[in-house]
């Protein structure tokens, strides 16, 4: 008999969504920062312990607020990974500036700090550190080689709801983060994000911006006798209906989080014995990292073994997928961006990293997989070998 597929991802459903969403219906108040749009930026600010968040469409939305909030101008530069989304790199782009491409850790796959200090010139702007899977930076020595040479961080904290380091919540190291709530997060609506305000400093132009670039939260405050063009801005706002979906899983967050660690303890303690024997290499995590189990990812011989894996397990109904292509090697980033140093590292773990199916609701298939890429590895060792 047929088995049922296993996709790569299932979002995560609470519960109480529907109940949400009826009483952001029965409200009235559809649009932004509404009674669910302040529940859910509390809960997130007290979460990171931050000044304030401000819930955006999108983490690509919170990015362009955080690179314009940094006063990136035309020529002017910052510092990322290679290996990251492109919302990174086009949040730079847009604002005329040049996104620098730098190498990442072996182990963790997140930004190399001494890449990074390398990389800064008197065109530097910002870093933009990204906390691959979950799994904190070194954000405490980019955060010092930062104030040293007078440029601002921004945490790209898109997986990392639940996570820290040293006890300290990812989010909260620089001036600004950006979260996702996109439908391939632990804690989803589908498309959503927020911008994380750490920097007083930045505080009072973010809602500004956030709001169009009027003083229209001032003037709902009372603040203001009328509002008005005040700043550049967008419409950076997530509707109160995407934040009422949201808040039941913010609810739940804390369940999600211990489920999925669960899930991700079975399989590196599943695939101990290939790596023991050289086969596969395992996800890595410092022991001041406390992660969220975002992301499940093996690394394997090469790009040909890869390939070859994420097609047998297909043939079996399973869903495996490799991750970024590295910026710095995309025609944007040729054309848009430029690199500091070598990206060894980058080109060759991004062309042999394969991600395994990871959601709250695996349960139980989770064995499947185990016994479907463990037989998959072993075979293809042996053909590759050969």
């Amino acid at each position: 008999m047929n088995q049922e597929p296993i996709p790569f991802n299932r979002p995560h459903a609470a519960g109480r969504e529907t109940e949400f969403l009826r009483e952001a219906v029965s409200s009235g108040y559809l649009s932004g920062n509404g009674r669910f749009g302040r529940k859910c930026s509390s809960w997130l600010a007290e979460h990171v312990g931050a000044r304030a968040a401000f819930m955006t469409p999108s983490c690509t939305a919170a990015l362009e607020m955080a690179m314009i909030l940094a006063e990136v101008k035309p020529g002017d530069e910052v510092v990322m990974p290679s290996f990251t989304f492109v919302s990174c790199a086009n949040a730079v782009a847009l604002r005329g500036g040049v996104p620098v491409f730098v190498d990442v850790d072996e182990g963790t796959l997140n930004l190399d700090p001494d890449a990074v200090a390398a990389a800064i010139t008197e065109r530097t702007k910002a870093v933009i550190v990204v906390h691959y899977a979950g799994v904190g930076a070194e954000v405490e020595r980019l955060a010092s080689i930062c104030e040293e040479r007078g440029v601002l961080l921004v945490e790209d904290a898109a997986h990392c709801i639940h996570a820290s380091r040293n006890g300290r919540p990812l989010g909260s190291f620089g001036a600004m983060a950006t979260f996702s709530f996109h439908e391939t997060k632990n804690v989803q609506c589908g498309e959503g994000g927020a911008l994380v305000v750490n920097d007083e400093r930045v505080l009072a132009r973010a809602e500004i911006i956030q709001e169009k670039g009027t003083n229209r939260s001032v003037f709902l405050r009372g603040q203001a006798d009328k509002y008005t063009w005040v700043d550049v801005g967008s419409s950076f706002l997530m509707s109160d209906i995407a934040a009422a979906f949201l808040w039941a899983q913010m609810l739940d967050a804390e369940l999600v989080t211990q489920r999925r660690r669960a899930l991700w303890d079975r399989y590196q303690e599943a695939f101990g014995p290939l790596a023991d024997a050289g086969i596969v290499r395992l996800p890595t995590v410092p022991p001041e990292c406390r992660h969220n189990a975002h992301i499940y990812a093996l690394r394997l011989a090469d790009t040909d073994t890869r390939d070859a894996f994420i097609a047998e397990l297909s043939e079996q109904g399973i869903h495996s997928v490799f991750h970024y292509v590295p910026l710095h090697l995309s025609p944007a980033g040729q054309t848009l961006g430029r690199t500091a140093g070598p990206l060894l590292v980058t080109e060759t773990e991004s062309a042999r990293l394969v991600r395994l199916p990871l959601y709250a609701e695996l349960g139980s298939d989770i064995e499947r997989v185990i016994a479907a890429a463990t037989t998959a590895v072993r075979g293809l060792d042996r053909q590759f070998a050969a």
